[in-house]
C-alpha cells in the first residue's frame, strides 16, 4: 500500500495536473473507462471543500442518472455540465480527436469503438479536457484520419464549449481556441522539451522557458491515497488496486 511519505505515482501526478485545470468548475461529469480523470475530478472536489459536483458514469456514488450518457447529453446541452473529457485514438494539432479509426474512411485498416456523443459534448461543455496516456507520433497526430468530434468551428458558429488543454504522460498543453493551436504548457518531471517534440506529430508553440510539472503536495497526495483512493476503487478497483495498493482497493 501506497504510504503518505511515497513519492507519487506517475497517475497521482496527472490526477493531480487534471484536478488543478478543474478550479472553479460546478459540475464536472466523468464518463466510462477514465479511471485518472475520475481521480483527478474526485480530487478537485476534495480540494473545493463540497462545492463542487462530480458526476462519474458507471459509479454508484457519484451517479445521480438512472438512463446513463442520455442524461448527461441532456444536462450538458442545458448548461449544467461545466467540465468533461475526451481522448481519441488520434488527437491532431488542432484539437480534433478520432475515435471511428486509422486509414480512408469507411475502409479504415483499424476500427475503434465509435464516436458517440464526442462530437455533441465538444461543442456545448466549457471546458473539455483532453487525454491520452500514449504520448507517441501514432497517436498525437499532424492531421487525424477521421474528425470524431473538430477542436475548433468557423465564425459565425455557436459553440460555447470546446477543449481547454491535452494532458499526457509526458507534458501538459494549453489550447488556444482562437488560433486552435497546443502550447507546451509544463514537462512532467523526468522528461524533456526535446522529448516531447520528437514524440509529437504536429507542432505546437512553447513560450519562453518550459517549466517542471509540480508534482502533488503533501495535501494532494493524502487526499488521493485516502478519501480519492477509497471512491475511486468502488469504480476502478483494479486501477486503485495498481495505484494506491492492495488495501486502498479493498476498502472501495
Amino acid at each position: 500500500m501506497n504510504g503518505s511519505a511515497a513519492p507519487p505515482r506517475p497517475e497521482e501526478l496527472y490526477a493531480s495536473v487534471i484536478a488543478g485545470l478543474l478550479a472553479g468548475v460546478r459540475h464536472v461529469a466523468v464518463g466510462m473507462l477514465s479511471p485518472v480523470p475520475g481521480a483527478g475530478a474526485l480530487l478537485a472536489a476534495e480540494l473545493a471543500g463540497g462545492t463542487m459536483r462530480v458526476s462519474i458514469l458507471g459509479s454508484h456514488e457519484h451517479n445521480r442518472w438512472t438512463n446513463g450518457g442520455a442524461e448527461l447529453f441532456d444536462l450538458a446541452g442545458r448548461g449544467g455540465v461545466d467540465a468533461f473529457f475526451l481522448s481519441g485514438g488520434q488527437i491532431d494539432g488542432h484539437g480534433n480527436i478520432n475515435l471511428v479509426g486509422t486509414g480512408a474512411y469507411p475502409a479504415t485498416e483499424v476500427r475503434w469503438s465509435g464516436s458517440f456523443g464526442s462530437a455533441y459534448l465538444y461543442f456545448v461543455v466549457p471546458r473539455v479536457i483532453l487525454f491520452r496516456w500514449e504520448h507517441s507520433r501514432r497517436t498525437l497526430v499532424e492531421q487525424v484520419d477521421f474528425v470524431s468530434a473538430p477542436g475548433r468551428s468557423e465564425p459565425g458558429i455557436f459553440r460555447p464549449g470546446g477543449p481547454i488543454a491535452l494532458v499526457t504522460n509526458l507534458c501538459l498543453f494549453g489550447y488556444d481556441k482562437a488560433r486552435g493551436r497546443f502550447q507546451l504548457r509544463s514537462v512532467h518531471p523526468g522528461h524533456t522539451v526535446e522529448e516531447v517534440r520528437d514524440q509529437t506529430g504536429f507542432d505546437f508553440d512553447v513560450d519562453g522557458e518550459v517549466p517542471t510539472t509540480p508534482a502533488p503536495d503533501a495535501e494532494r497526495l493524502a487526499l488521493l491515497r485516502g478519501p480519492v483512493a477509497r471512491q475511486i476503487a468502488g469504480i476502478y478497483p483494479a486501477f486503485a488496486g495498481k495505484v494506491f495498493g492492495p488495501l486502498r482497493a479493498a476498502a472501495g
